[in-house]
């Protein structure tokens, strides 16, 4: 199988494809990543040895009039681009999960068997674009059928999870961190860019922080030396609870089995990391992005396994939130249950058997070509 994969743009499109690659292992014999020019996916992509090209793309939503022309002509210089690349590669099947770069990819390739895979809750333009042309339409929940109302090849899969998340156990998890067994543990990210709201909240209220809990706080790398300068502020008998990051990459499943709560944004990955683990969350939206991660953290705490903050309230109300589920401990039990029983540990391998099945109905085999 010769499979040719779309994504661009935040970890929120880029970590499913990966685990849908761990699922099929040997069977996508030849992958080829297609990204975005100067975007993010690259040093992921490369960091996991796939060969990687770049082509032009753009949105056109929302667009100023004086941004527009330029950004439909990178509309179509990257169309161009992919027609390029699918002549030199063929492949048998191209898989979707979010960004625009993948708008000229399926225009150029509506020919070939495609899956689309919706992390969020809500499709973004892009997607919704990206799924008219679609094959197959895989969703993270069943509450995202309703966005596709027209579609009758929507498939509810759930999120999918890379293989470096499985298998750490709580004990092994804290000794990883030289974390107090006994004691709660808070753990803070942003995603894969940090949060600043999120960061400066809890560096206003770090010592109060610390007293009710140990702390693994993955800043990311913009506010990293901020982070750097304020623990050295931290009273000494509390700094052995303090365990600062600027990002993890193998040891983030730790990190998540080693927690009681986590405090985070409401990206897709929410839906299907957090559930895995049974991890109950106080999530922050983040408020300048459409309304994806607004949705998100609704599903969530509407199903009692979250509480969602306001962004522009968080250093008021952060600290009196902490206080309140850490000193109900039977409340954080609650939601770690209704959290663990929205998982879907099988979401990659029904993704792959989706992969299989279009690779069955693609063109009989022809004479390939490598991408120069």
């Amino acid at each position: 199988m010769r499979l040719l994969v779309c994504a661009g743009g935040t970890g929120g499109g880029v970590y499913p494809a990966l685990a849908i690659l761990q699922a099929l292992g040997n069977e996508a014999e030849n992958v080829l990543w297609v990204g975005s020019e100067g975007g993010m996916e690259r040093d992921l992509v490369l960091r996991a040895q796939i060969p990687f090209e770049a082509i032009p793309a753009a949105g056109v939503h929302g667009v100023g009039w004086r941004q527009l022309p330029r950004n439909i002509l990178r509309l179509i210089r990257g169309t161009l681009a992919a027609r390029r690349i699918l002549r030199a590669y063929q492949p048998d099947v191209l898989l979707f999960t979010g960004g625009y770069v993948g708008v000229p990819m399926a225009i150029a390739g509506r020919s070939i068997p495609s899956l689309v895979f919706v992390p969020d809750i809500e499709p973004g333009l892009a997607l919704n674009l990206m799924s008219r042309f679609a094959h197959t339409i895989a969703v993270t929940t069943p509450r995202s059928r309703h966005y596709f109302p027209a579609a009758k090849n929507v498939v509810v899969t759930g999120y999918p999870i890379r293989t470096e998340l499985i298998g750490w156990q709580r004990n092994q998890a804290r000794q990883r961190f030289g974390l107090d067994e006994e004691k709660p543990v808070l753990l803070v990210m942003g995603g894969s860019k940090g949060a600043r709201s999120i960061n400066r909240a809890v560096l206003t209220h770090l010592e109060a922080l610390l007293n009710l809990a140990q702390v693994i706080h993955i800043t990311g790398q913009t506010d990293w030396p901020e982070v750097q300068q304020q623990i050295a502020h931290v009273p000494i008998n509390l700094q052995h609870r303090y365990h600062a990051f600027p990002y993890l990459h193998e040891d983030i499943g730790a990190a998540f089995a080693a927690a009681d709560l986590i405090l985070c944004r409401a990206g897709a990955s929410t839906l299907g990391e957090l559930p895995f683990f049974g991890l109950p969350a106080i999530l922050v939206p983040y408020p300048y992005a459409w309304r994806y991660q607004a949705i998100n953290a609704a599903y969530l705490t509407e199903n009692r396994a979250a509480v969602t903050l306001d962004d522009a309230k968080l250093s008021e109300t952060l600290l009196p939130t902490l206080q309140d589920l850490f000193s109900h401990p039977q409340r954080l039990q609650q939601m770690a249950t209704a959290m663990r029983a929205l998982a879907t540990p099988d979401a990659a391998t029904k993704l792959a058997d989706l992969i299989r099945t279009l690779a069955a109905q693609s063109p009989a085999p022809r004479k390939h070509k490598e991408v120069q």
